[in-house]
This record gives structure tokens, sequence and C-alpha cells, in this order.
């Protein structure tokens, strides 16, 4: 039975990591529920019981044994070290620390097994990467990938309850305060996710996360990618159109057996039925889907794919819960 704490308990990831806990059945000792001090003194509620929320001073006194973040990543770079030096391990799920050379950026089907007792904070991957590498990892082994193109459609989810709350109020016609997209989202497309990288000119942050993650992730930096990121008027779940150039020669028949054989992924590929991943109706699911798996005839050696993945379960809330799960076995 564990100590754990989840800081950012009052957001749309905080909130689905506690009821995600409660469903995979973590072994509790005790649960600190964090959030800012505007809700400090409230109440979340855990396995039917009624829980105060607390700041992040009186949470480090606890020294709770997992710690799980998503406040963003100010608070992290700033508490995250904190909790480590008190003995705790910290996942953390925002930008803070995914590209720090020390710090190793798992997806557990992945390098799971590379965590060691040593490694005190653990980054967890942008969503996009997350679904991203999960078909790429299993190819990359057979086909060795040399080139891939991404084109993301993202659900409004992934900026948080501020983008959701900005579509809604869209969608009822009421001004919307605050907005966190520089232009209407309902019935738009916004070719711009986060904002843009001032090294990488042109690029947005969401679309350097994409290529830098997924070479750290695979440990490829030779590996050639490049990005682009919308922002979609959908609810729950990004979609990616994804080209895949290899070295190695392919074929079709055998990528579909190696993805319906990877742990995590549901192939869904029948165009007779006309059978394919939409955010509809993968809501709600910890896998990551795949289909619409098709040679590109233009090029040797290279296939188009359509992968879509709930962003704020596998691809935030579900990833952090089976990174803990993993260090459960080692700790």
């Amino acid at each position: 039975m564990t100590k754990i704490a989840v800081v950012g308990a009052t957001g749309l990831v905080g909130r689905l990591i506690i009821k995600l806990l409660n469903q995979r059945k973590f072994p509790i000792k005790e649960l600190y529920p964090v959030a800012s001090e505007k809700s400090v003194g409230k109440y979340i509620t855990f396995k039917k019981n009624k829980i105060k929320i607390i700041n992040l001073k009186t949470c480090l006194k606890h020294k709770p044994k997992i710690v799980l973040f998503s406040a963003g990543a100010k608070i992290s770079l700033k508490w995250a070290p904190k909790f480590a030096n008190k003995g705790s391990f910290v996942i953390d799920n925002s930008s803070a620390w995914r590209m720090n050379k020390s710090i190793k950026l798992i997806v557990p089907e992945i390098n799971g097994n590379t965590l060691i007792k040593t490694d005190k904070i653990i980054a967890n991957p942008n969503c996009s990467t997350i679904q991203l590498v999960m078909i790429l990892n299993p190819l990359h082994k057979k086909y060795h990938l040399k080139r891939i193109v991404v084109s993301t459609y993202q659900s409004v989810t992934g900026a948080g309850k501020k983008g959701l709350d900005q579509l809604n109020q869209e969608k009822n016609n009421k001004i919307s305060h605050n907005k966190i997209f520089p232009y209407n989202i309902h019935e738009n497309i916004i070719p711009q996710c986060d904002v843009f990288d001032e090294i990488f000119t042109g690029y947005t942050k969401e679309e350097v996360k994409i290529i830098q993650e997924t070479k750290k992730i695979l440990n490829d930096d030779k590996l050639k990618i490049t990005a682009t990121a919308a922002r979609v008027p959908v609810t729950g779940g990004h979609s990616e159109s994804v080209n895949i150039e290899f070295y190695k020669n392919i074929d079709i028949k055998n990528i579909k057996k190696i993805l319906k054989n990877s742990s995590g992924i549901i192939v869904q590929d029948n165009i007779e039925k006309l059978l394919y991943p939409m955010p509809i109706l993968n809501k709600n699911n910890d896998h990551v889907f795949v289909g619409r798996i098709r040679q590109d005839f233009s090029l040797k050696n290279t296939i188009n794919i359509w992968i879509v993945s709930d962003n704020l379960r596998k691809g935030a809330a579900t990833n952090t819960i089976q990174i803990a799960e993993k260090l459960l076995k080692i700790i």
C-alpha cells in the first residue's frame, strides 16, 4: 500500500487520474489531492470517501511515496525536485522535464523496463507523442524507420478545461471570456497548437515536442520527422495522419499483423465495413487505435496510417498511472 499524491487534482487530467486510480485498483494507503490555494479546503471524493484538498507545502510534509504532477511546467520545475529530495518518486505530466537528458521519458509499453530505483523524477510524454510512438515502435524494430510526416488533429481538451469551456460557450452562442485559442474553435480548425517556438522558426512548441520526444523515446537521434499540429472542435481524442518511410522492404499484411500483436494497440482497419478509428468511437478508452493502413504508391517502402487515442487517458492520465504501476515493482 502506497501513499500517493495527485498535484493538480481539480484539473481535467488530475480528476481523471484520481478516477482511474480507483478503477485500476492502485494499492493506495493514503491519497493526498493537491491543488491551488483557491481549492484548498474543498473536498474530492475517492472510493466514496471525502478527502480534503491540500496545498503543496502541506503535501511535502506528508512525504508521499509517489507524486503524480499535472499542474503545469512552472510548478513541476519548482516542486518536483523538492519531493524527490524527500524520497518521493515524481511522475510529471508537463513539458518541464521531458527533454532533460538525465530524466527518462517513459511510455511503459516501450521503455518502462528501463526504470530503476534512482529515477526520482520521471517524465510523461506529450499526448500526441504517446499515441504516435506506440504505433511507430513495433514497426521500427522490424523495418527501421527512415522518415515520418505527421499531421495532428487535436481535441480542445488538450488545452485543458479552458479549451473545453471556450468550445462549449461558442457552441451555445455565448461570449467566450478568457479565450485560450486565438480564434473561435467552434466550426473551425486552427493550424496552431501551443505558441510558436522561438528557436525552430515557423513551428509551434507542440510540433517541436512531437519531433524531439519521438526521437528520445525511440532512442534514434538520426530519425527524420516533421509535424504539423492543428486544433479541431472535438471534445475527446486526438487524431493523427502519419506518413512513414522505412529503410527495409515492407509488407502491408505483416505490418497489420505486427500492430495487432502489439500491447496497447487495437487495429480498426476494414474499409469494406467502413471501419476505421474515430474519436467519437474511441473516447474513454485506454488503447491506441490505428487504421487506414495502406501503401504510399508515390514512394518506396512507405505507408500511410491513421491513429486515434483519447488524449486525456492514454495520452495523459492512464500513461501516468501505468508508469506508477511499473514503479511499484521496483521500489
